[in-house]
């Protein structure tokens, strides 16, 4: 039996959680949240921390939603990094993304602001609240564990966005001191972000949880992530990279059931929905939300059971497709990460696509495969961490502080033989050649997994698609639209609304 909490707050009897032992069913799921109530009467039971720890949930959900028309905001971390572009052009927010000429009314940035905003929020009021709820002790510390990584999930993407962030730790309202909050330097957000992650390590989580909830490991994963991120720009803390090296092989040699699938089709499997080589997922179930990568879909053209639909407001761009070697297996069509082919309305005649479309996201299941209909509900869950991370993060991180070492060159090499790609023996490389070796590989492996632009923010490099080598940031032109990366890319502007709402926001971001 699977907590599934799904339904609505009821008024008149407070918060309910649903249980169901459904086949596939178990994401953690909810629908309002509960800023909206009055906490006196609301944290006063188990039950109530349970559905105030699955509104967090979620909030995170935010990265799905919708930006307009054809646009969506996951959108906003692929369009900048020059690896993806369009078909439509019918989005004017997402247009201006893609050429870098975005500003404070771009809409992708505010719903990222406020969607972050609002986890934290939320966030807050758990951490707030159910510590006097009279309740099982170790349900209680299971439920602030989660919220400890929640927040601090939301906090590392707002400093990676915006830099110098308000730091908000406790349930504001219109009497609160710090109502208009100024904006804290970012080494004070990522120690915050690192007593989070600390403190949820010792919450008594689960190694992992095929509900969907957080995890041991998925603690781990973010906090090694948060360590490689200090190590690089801005704050330069390169003892950091042991302290990542470390948190990862953490999680490498107490894998369990955690390992990387022997095909990329599992990845996209919603029968492995937190499963395997999912680590942490933002949870999608019919019943309340689909999956939200529909913008991946070629522009109308006959792949799913909905006939010719889609929009292809996000497809990669050729120079990146072809910058993975002809060999590789994510190249191959329906194998990895790309299509050029597909079966009209998802079940019927292969057709050809006439160029490549990213596959990495394409749900079987719902969509149809060949003599197979559709199901027409997309419970594929939107990964965030997943075990190839993991290894590429020890692999950059204890290279950094020892130079190539072989436990390093396994992790990579495990990654490459999955695409049939051999790896040089370990005595060919120098450090730096390994470092490139590595990076190389997280533009491969983790592409369009909203994870490029933050390497690129952190290493002020990029992968140049042509020569195979990095460029620095500043100067490096984006071939999706030609476009120069200049100094003011290394943050977004806030939302000017945000800025208007609170004067404290000042100064905004250079360059915008």
């Amino acid at each position: 039996m699977r907590i599934n909490i799904k339904k609505h707050i009821n008024k008149i009897i407070g918060l309910s959680i649903l249980l169901t032992s459904s086949i596939g069913c178990s994401d953690f799921l909810d629908e309002q949240d509960p800023s909206n109530l009055e906490p006196d009467s609301f944290y006063t039971t188990a039950t109530h921390a349970e559905s105030a720890i699955a509104a967090v949930y979620a909030d995170a959900r935010f990265v799905g939603d919708g930006a307009g028309i054809f646009s969506s905001n996951w959108q906003f971390l692929m369009a900048p990094t020059g690896t993806t572009t369009t078909e439509t052009a019918q989005n004017s927010d997402l247009n201006n993304l893609y050429a870098l000429s975005y500003d404070a009314n771009t809409l992708h940035i505010r719903n990222w602001y406020r969607g972050i905003y609002k986890v934290i929020a939320n966030a807050n009021l758990v951490l707030d609240n159910v510590p006097d709820i009279e309740m099982e002790e170790a349900q209680k510390a299971r439920i602030l564990g989660e919220a400890k990584f929640l927040r601090a999930w939301a906090y590392f993407y707002a400093v990676r966005l915006w830099g110098d962030i308000p730091l908000i730790t406790l349930p504001q309202n219109a009497n609160s001191e710090d109502f208009f909050p100024i904006r804290s330097p970012q080494s004070e957000v990522y120690n915050l972000i690192v007593t989070d992650l600390s403190e949820a390590e010792n919450a008594g989580l689960p190694w992992t949880d095929e509900t969907g909830r957080v995890s041991q490991a998925a603690v781990k994963t973010l906090l090694a992530k948060v360590y490689l991120t200090m190590a690089g720009q801005p704050l330069n803390e390169t003892a950091r990279y042991a302290d990542a090296a470390s948190k990862a092989k953490e999680v490498i040699d107490n894998a369990g059931p955690i390992r990387l699938f022997d095909t990329y089709g599992e990845l996209h499997d919603e029968s492995q929905n937190n499963m395997g080589e999912h680590i942490f997922s933002l949870q999608y179930n019919n019943l309340v939300a689909d999956n939200p990568m529909d913008n991946m879909y070629p522009n109308f053209q006959p792949v799913t059971y909905r006939g010719p639909s889609g929009t292809g407001s996000t497809i990669p761009h050729i120079s990146f497709y072809n910058s993975y070697e002809d060999s590789d297996l994510r190249k191959m069509d329906r194998e990895g990460w790309f299509y050029t082919s597909y079966f009209t309305n998802g079940d019927g005649e292969l057709f050809d696509l006439g160029k490549p479309y990213i596959f990495k996201y394409f749900n079987r299941t719902a969509d149809g495969t060949q003599g197979v209909p559709g199901t027409a509900k997309d419970n594929l869950n939107l990964m965030i961490f997943r075990y190839a991370e993991v290894l590429l993060i020890y692999a950059e991180a204890s290279n950094e502080v020892n130079g190539p070492s072989q436990e390093a060159w396994n992790g990579l090499n495990d990654i490459r033989s999955r695409a049939q790609l051999s790896t040089p023996a370990l005595a060919t490389y120098n450090k730096d050649s390994f470092r490139d070796a590595i990076l190389t590989e997280r533009w491969h492996e983790l592409s369009f997994e909203m994870k490029t632009w933050f390497d690129m923010v952190r290493l002020r490099k990029v992968y140049n698609v042509i020569t195979g080598g990095f460029d620095n940031f500043v100067g490096h032109v984006n071939l999706n639209s030609n476009q120069t990366l200049q100094e003011k890319h290394l943050l977004f502007p806030l939302p000017e609304q945000e800025m208007i709402n609170n004067p404290n926001l000042t100064p905004q971001n250079p360059g915008y």
